[in-house]
Parts: C-alpha cells; sequence; structure tokens
C-alpha cells in the first residue's frame, strides 16, 4: 500500500503551493459571503411578506362624533356597524387607556392625560376574504358614521417595495460575488499559464490540442473552488444554524427570521463555485492559448 502510495504518477501540470491556498481562501470567504446575502435576503422576504399579511387582515377607523354625540358612543356605534360587515371577523372600539399605552413608549406619562386623542376602532377582517375599504366606507355612511377607513394598504405596499429592493440587493451581491471569484480565477489561471509554459509548449508539442490543455486547468480550479465552496458554504450553514437557535423562530430578530430550509438552501454553493471556476478558467486558458498561437 505505500509502495503504491509512493508510486502514485504526478500531475501533468505542478502545483501552485503559494498561490492556489491563497486562492482557495478568496474563494471560500467569497462563498461565505455569498451565503449571507443570500439567507439575508431570503429572510427579509420572509419578513416583508409576514408583515403584508398581517396588515392585509387589520384595518382602523378613525370616527367623527356628531353634534350631542360623545367619541365613545361614536365609536361603539362604529364598531356594531362594522361587525356585521361581510369579511370582518371582529370591530373593536379602542378605549383611552388603550391608546395611551400604545403611545407612552413614544411621549411618555407627562403630556398623555392632555394630549387629544383620536377616537379608533381596530377591525380584524376574514384572512380569506377581507372586507375593502369602500365596503366599510359604505357601511358607516349608511348607519350615519363620520368616519375613515384606513386598510394600511400604504403600508403594505411599502413593506413589498422595501421586500423587492432588499431582495434586488441582494441579487447584486451573489453577481458581484461570483463576478470576484470569477476574476480571481482568471488571474490565477493567467499566472499558473505564464509560470508553466514550457509544460504548455511540450504538451502542444506531443499533439495536446487547445481544448485538452484548457481541460487540465479547467479540472484544476473547478476542484479547488467546489472545496473552498465547501468550505465557505459550511461556515455560513453554521452561522445560520446559529442563529436559528439562539433566537428561536425568529431568529435573532424578528426583523429576519431565519429558518432552518435556510440552512438547507446554502448546499449548491460549492456546485455554483465550482461552475464559475470552470467557466473562468477555460475561457481564460483557450484566450492565452489562441494568443499564443
Amino acid at each position: 500500500m505505500i509502495g503504491r502510495w509512493k508510486d502514485r504518477p504526478t500531475p501533468i501540470l505542478p502545483r501552485d503551493a503559494g498561490g492556489e491556498p491563497w486562492l482557495a481562501a478568496v474563494i471560500a470567504v467569497l462563498c461565505f459571503l455569498a451565503c449571507l446575502s443570500a439567507v439575508g435576503a431570503l429572510a427579509a422576504d420572509r419578513a416583508a411578506h409576514g408583515w403584508a399579511r398581517q396588515l392585509r387582515t387589520e384595518a382602523t377607523v378613525q370616527v367623527r362624533p356628531r353634534v350631542g354625540e360623545t367619541g365613545a358612543e361614536a365609536a361603539a356605534r362604529a364598531a356594531e356597524t362594522l361587525a356585521g360587515v361581510t369579511g370582518v371577523e371582529e370591530a373593536l372600539a379602542m378605549d383611552r387607556e388603550t391608546a395611551e399605552a400604545l403611545l407612552r413608549p413614544w411621549v411618555g406619562d407627562a403630556v398623555l392625560p392632555d394630549l387629544p386623542l383620536p377616537f379608533l376602532v381596530t377591525v380584524r377582517l376574514d384572512a380569506d376574504a377581507p372586507a375593502s375599504a369602500v365596503s366599510l366606507s359604505r357601511a358607516l355612511a349608511q348607519a350615519g358614521v363620520d368616519g375613515s377607513v384606513d386598510d394600511h394598504s400604504l403600508w403594505r405596499g411599502e413593506v413589498e417595495r422595501s421586500a423587492g429592493l432588499i431582495t434586488a440587493l441582494a441579487v447584486a451581491a451573489f453577481l458581484l460575488t461570483a463576478g470576484a471569484a470569477g476574476a480571481a480565477v482568471a488571474y490565477a489561471t493567467q499566472a499558473g499559464m505564464a509560470a508553466q509554459r514550457t509544460v504548455i509548449e511540450t504538451l502542444s508539442l506531443n499533439g495536446a490540442s487547445d481544448g485538452r490543455i484548457a481541460g487540465l486547468y479547467q479540472m484544476r480550479y473547478g476542484l479547488l473552488a467546489a472545496g473552498a465552496g465547501a468550505a465557505g458554504a459550511l461556515a455560513a450553514m453554521a452561522l445560520v444554524a446559529g442563529l436559528r437557535l439562539l433566537g428561536g423562530a425568529d431568529g435573532v430578530t424578528p426583523a429576519l427570521p431565519v429558518g432552518w430550509t435556510d440552512v438547507l438552501i446554502l448546499s449548491p454553493c460549492p456546485l455554483l463555485a465550482a461552475t464559475v471556476a470552470l467557466v473562468a478558467a477555460r475561457m481564460t486558458a483557450l484566450a492565452r492559448l489562441k494568443g499564443r498561437s
């Protein structure tokens, strides 16, 4: 067994012991960053869609009392009216104590007693067939209630647009990372071919085609990138798993909830890294070989 190991044939292209470890480290770091970008995009999209679903099932009505009517009476009448609308699960008049509790973290206790507060009704809508703002406004008008309906469509649109922007930025970061990895492999291929010019000349004189020579570099850097990509992906998986264990279902923060599926989604990273390296190494090698001839 030992003799067989010693007699193993050496590779056709001598290995660059100084440069390849650094290239592997660069690719591993780039893959790690790309994985974090992908997980961040997934978590942001998950959070945004969760908030949008919640906003879609809620509405708020501001009630203005009539002459001779208190605000609490107007809000109670509006809640009773809205509770009978199709697509509404529950309508509750918000009392002053509840409104003050919502404002207390923002304005403190000093000004709350003298602060005029609007009279509000919170409406919980049917998740499958929610009532529209038009139908709610029509019901209030028919009941003689002066009120304004806010179905949170403006906020929902902002949340969805923000999720789209974050996804686009994550895709751009991934493309930049892939481009950087391809550029690093291209530079390493050029440097290796320049240092191994005599080996390439010998291979050409012995009948090796340009495609065959390019394939040698393609295989070398493809395998190197696959190993480096696996290392970067494993590091990212460990980090994401740690965040999931520390924070539970919401991860570290509800703004970026991570799931166990995010860990599995990172598994194709070594294959993607190898693909980028294969393409970059082959294109670079063929271009240099054609320039030589």
